[in-house]
């Protein structure tokens, strides 16, 4: 049977931690491989710098997090994060995850994938919706083979939320079926995805190879979408230890027994964990919003101020930090990360 855990933890819970950082050093990298898509990624890590902090990934309308632009580095091996962000975010999104886990000891990357990010909405790079696990696979290369930050080959995870859950899914070894989505959207179960089918180019057949990167050994989905493309069989395959996070509350189009639901159904219950938060929406898992976020978002874009939505009493923060709980325990079991 699905392993599901329902849990409401409480704001002053503590978190568990492992290996502290005195501080977050940060950096701006430009990824350029051979024939691929170029990338811009920030990587987040630990430093032992003394130097002043200051405020990363801000705009008029969410908050940022401090750090140390091109901090020097804490000597020794760390696990790596990847992340992987929403369909028209960016790196800024998790930015408040990251800092979390950097101060416990990893080191965190996340790339701006190309055609689904803020800063590039390419419609040709957007269709290449395969691309997205491959720029992961790519981050990983550019940190291992860096002669300033170390990471630990045997300990690196993958983390994503919406479209960046699908991604790092299928990264672990999910396989998508053109097929699955056709008679989904026939069915009339996933509005929302069907009215992607065409931009994220959900019928290419290149979407239908392994995608997986056999370094990733664990992965966290936070609020997955696009999970009923993927295929029964190759779910139950995957061996690594997954945490599946669901919003509990729905509103935006994407019910959770859909989409982390789906996912945690196929996937080996022995290796995963299925939790959802009742009062987290869709998009409490993206950075904390200023006071007057909404006003601004919708002057700009209307309707898209339910970014700031949460589904209920809680502030985001609180849903933050249960987030956080839940995603460092799993590592800390899932990496063996030691003090």
């Amino acid at each position: 049977m699905l392993k599901t855990i329902l849990l409401t933890i409480l704001a002053w819970l503590p978190i568990a931690t492992f290996a502290a950082a005195d501080q977050i050093g940060f950096r701006d990298v430009e990824i350029n491989q051979d024939d691929a898509r170029p990338l811009h990624a920030v990587i987040w890590y630990p430093s032992d710098e003394g130097s002043p902090v200051e405020v990363k990934g801000e705009n008029p309308a969410f908050h940022g997090v401090l750090a140390i632009q091109n901090a020097r580095p804490s000597r020794g091996e760390h696990p790596l994060l990847v992340f992987s962000h929403g369909y028209g975010g960016s790196w800024r999104n998790l930015s408040w995850l990251a800092s979390a886990l950097v101060e416990r000891g990893y080191v965190v990357a996340a790339p701006d994938h190309p055609g689904t990010t803020t800063f590039n909405k390419d419609a040709a790079q957007a269709a290449k919706l395969w691309e997205r696990p491959q720029d992961l696979s790519r981050v990983i290369d550019a940190l291992l083979s860096d002669t300033a930050i170390t990471v630990d080959p045997q300990r690196i995870a993958a983390i994503g939320h919406s479209l960046g859950g699908w991604t790092v899914a299928a990264l672990a070894g999910a396989r998508f079926e053109n097929a699955r989505i056709v008679q989904d959207c026939q069915a009339k179960t996933r509005p929302r995805a069907c009215a992607l089918a065409m931009e994220l180019g959900l019928a290419d057949p290149q979407l239908q190879h392994s995608l997986v990167d056999p370094r990733i050994k664990a992965f966290v989905s936070l609020d997955l979408g696009l999970a009923r493309g993927f295929s029964p069989q190759s779910l139950a395959t995957i061996h690594i230890p997954a945490l599946v996070i669901a919003a509990g509350t729905d509103i935006g189009d994407m019910p959770a027994q859909l989409e982390s639901g789906y996912l945690a159904e196929y996937l080996p219950e022995a290796s995963s964990t299925y939790v959802t938060i009742s009062d987290a929406t869709h998009f409490s898992f993206m950075q904390l919003c200023k006071p007057n976020a909404v006003a601004l978002i919708e002057e700009e874009t209307p309707g898209d101020g339910i970014v700031c939505k949460d589904g209920g009493s809680r502030r985001r923060e609180e849903i933050h930090r249960e987030t956080a709980y839940l995603v460092t325990g799993f590592l800390a079991d899932a990496l063996t990360v030691n003090p």
